[in-house]
Formats: C-alpha cells, sequence, structure tokens
C-alpha cells in the first residue's frame, strides 16, 4: 500500500547507475520527485523518463531533484540512460527493499494471470522530508506537468497530445456517416 501525504518518507540507501551510494537524506533541505517504474525501455516508462526530461529544466527551476527508481540493476540504468539522454539519476533497488518501504511492490494482474510487479508511483517530498504528494493515477506523456501542476513555464516542453482522444473521435465519426445512421434506424423499424 502507497504512502500516503503528510508521512516522513522513509530514508533508504542504494546504488544509482553508476554504483553510487545514494540516500533519501544526501537531499535533506531539498524537494525530491522520487517515481517508481516497473522496467528500463519498455513504452510506458519511457514515455514517463522523457517528459521528466524534456521538462528537467522546469523542475529544476522548481527546486527538485528527480530519481527515478526499479527493480533493474544498474547497467541496465545505464543503458536506459545513455538511449534516452536522460539528465537525472535511477536507482537500482534489486532487492526491493526500497519498494518495501514505499509500498510499491504489488500484486498486479494481465489477462488473468497475477505476478508481483512495482506500481507505477511518484512521491513529491519536501524540504522537511515529508510527501507533499502522491501520484498514483500517472500520465506517463504528460507526468512532469502532473508534478508541475499542468503549469505550463518557459521551460517546459508542451503536453503531449493524447492519441486516445483522437482515435475515439475518428472512431465516433466513422459511426455517425449517413449511410450507417440510415442503416440503424431501419433496423430499429424492424
Amino acid at each position: 500500500m502507497a504512502l500516503s501525504v503528510g508521512t516522513k518518507a522513509p530514508d533508504f540507501k542504494t546504488k544509482d547507475q553508476d554504483g553510487k551510494d545514494v540516500s533519501l537524506s544526501d537531499f535533506k533541505d531539498k524537494k525530491v520527485v522520487l517515481y517508481f517504474y516497473p522496467k528500463d525501455m519498455t513504452p510506458g516508462c519511457t514515455a514517463e523518463a522523457c517528459s521528466l526530461r524534456d521538462n528537467y529544466k522546469a523542475l529544476q527551476k522548481a527546486g527538485y531533484e528527480v530519481m527515478g527508481i526499479s527493480s533493474d540493476d544498474e547497467r541496465s540504468h545505464r543503458r536506459f540512460i545513455e538511449k534516452e539522454k536522460l539528465p537525472f539519476r535511477l536507482l537500482a533497488d534489486t532487492d526491493k527493499a526500497v519498494h518495501a518501504k514505499y509500498g510499491t511492490w504489488v500484486e498486479k494482474s494481465m489477462y488473468g494471470r497475477k505476478y508481483m510487479g512495482t506500481a507505477r508511483v511518484t512521491y513529491v517530498i519536501n524540504e522537511t522530508g515529508n510527501i507533499s504528494e502522491v501520484i498514483e493515477k500517472v500520465d506517463t506523456k504528460n507526468h512532469a506537468q502532473q508534478i508541475l501542476g499542468g503549469i505550463p513555464t518557459p521551460y517546459m516542453a508542451p503536453a503531449a497530445k493524447p492519441a486516445a482522444k483522437k482515435k475515439a473521435a475518428k472512431k465516433a465519426a466513422k459511426k455517425a456517416t449517413p449511410k450507417k445512421i440510415a442503416k440503424k434506424a431501419a433496423k430499429k423499424k424492424k
């Protein structure tokens, strides 16, 4: 179960992509975006990381340190950072100790099959070390805007346009052709 707003963020010690020790206490008196994601180089996780990358200047200007964390190892994180040119640290939690502290190692289900995995959750931690925001419904393509409150700044990349809305509009337009409307009306009369 995810931690709640107002809770003291649990301290942890783990390694970043370069094998360097990282603790939450290293960021005392700073605001931290700690985002948990399932797997390096998968579509949703890449979209989320790229949203944060593209808006990194705006996040820094707002005073945030950004760190991603998954159960992938350091080598996988290095490849992900190199491939996507990520300017922030990725933390390796291969033993899932940090996941356990933050309630992000959860039972998931896909096609009826249950398995354990990382919940996509972001914790925004304030300067006092308390959790000021928990984002459980992460919009991967617009995650930076979720963190920054959707307020555009000169440093913020434009929000991605939701493809789902476009597809739904096209589908609705196809359904509403005069020919199809006439067929529906004829079926109702029978």
